[in-house]
């Protein structure tokens, strides 16, 4: 196998369950009410898994990613998944990806830093394709988060949705993803736990929001200055989806006005590891970003870990 210069996003795919549980249904269920969720996380409605697993949704996020990037099944030879909520063990949801998409021979393995999943693996996958121990790879961010809801605790049932995005990597002379700027603030993360054998999500998002957004900002930037542009020059910004007011705080604070930034929060909740590819496809969907525009993606959340590169749009 060739070793290649870097790699580029060829090909994105997004799936969301059918259901949506909106705020209003959601009030019925515990003592809140629209106003009080749109004023504090920005968020509308959310979607909710109900017969998909994570492999489920994972696989058909993957299909249409393959099939946007005309890449068949059989030439992946990379399958990574960032998640932090399958509930099974053994086999890996990557590896169940791949037999569910009948791939032979591909290396498969799950990666899991929550919420900056998504970077964290698209991170590795480029390394591999630098290294010349992959040619194709298919990152995936996958999460059944309402698994580990607590339905009675209004400050996190708000706050979370189900699904999975994708993306088909492949590598290239002249690279479309960035150095990955990946760290973590490890004595904060007991600030989100899902923990023990009967786990239900815990967070302390007052330590979150803090961290978030007065860390961030300087990450981001490093990540610019890495790919070798300013934050002037993004044409996007794709952060993870937690908080719309985190969202808002972290583009002001990079002077961005002129960047298309995703808030896909509003309509689909934080979606953990899953948030920042399906808000990416969604942009591309759209046509929001022009082909080969710089992207900053920013994954943050539980650990307390942080990844984020500037890609090229697909």
């Amino acid at each position: 196998m060739r070793t290649w210069q870097g790699s580029r996003i060829a090909g994105l795919g997004y799936y969301q369950p059918p259901r949506v549980l909106t705020n209003e249904q959601l009030s019925q269920l515990v003592d809140t009410d629209d106003a009080w969720i749109r004023s504090r996380v920005g968020i509308q409605q959310r979607h909710v898994a109900e017969d998909q697993s994570v492999a489920d949704m994972a696989t058909v996020a993957a299909g249409k990613a393959l099939g946007a990037a005309g890449v068949q099944p059989a030439d992946v030879d990379l399958v990574v998944v960032a998640t932090c909520t399958s509930v099974d063990r053994v086999p890996n949801v990557a590896s169940r990806v791949a037999a569910n998409l009948e791939m032979v021979g591909q290396a498969a393995y799950d990666i899991n830093t929550a919420c900056s999943g998504f970077s964290y693996a698209l991170a590795t996958a480029d390394h591999a394709i630098r290294a010349g121990a992959a040619g194709t790879a298919l990152v995936i961010g996958a999460e059944r988060l309402t698994d580990f809801v607590d339905w009675q605790d209004r400050s996190t049932c708000i706050l979370f949705g189900d699904g999975a995005g994708a993306a088909v990597l492949v590598g290239a002379d002249e690279p479309g993803v960035g150095p990955v700027v990946w760290g973590g603030s490890a004595q904060r993360g007991p600030a989100i736990r899902i923990e023990g054998r009967s786990p239900r999500i815990e967070q302390d998002g007052q330590t979150v929001f803090h961290w978030a957004t007065t860390a961030l900002a300087p990450i981001a930037e490093e990540a610019c200055r890495r790919a070798g542009i300013k934050p002037g020059e993004l044409a996007g910004f794709v952060p993870h989806q937690a908080n719309l007011r985190i969202i808002n705080a972290v583009a002001r604070d990079l002077g961005i006005e002129q960047a298309v930034v995703a808030r896909d929060i509003v309509l689909s909740g934080n979606t953990s590891s899953a948030s920042t590819p399906i808000a990416l496809a969604k942009l591309v969907e759209r046509r929001e970003v022009p082909s080969d525009a710089p992207v900053l993606l920013l994954g943050f959340g539980g650990g307390l870990t942080y990844a984020g590169q500037v890609i090229r749009c697909p």
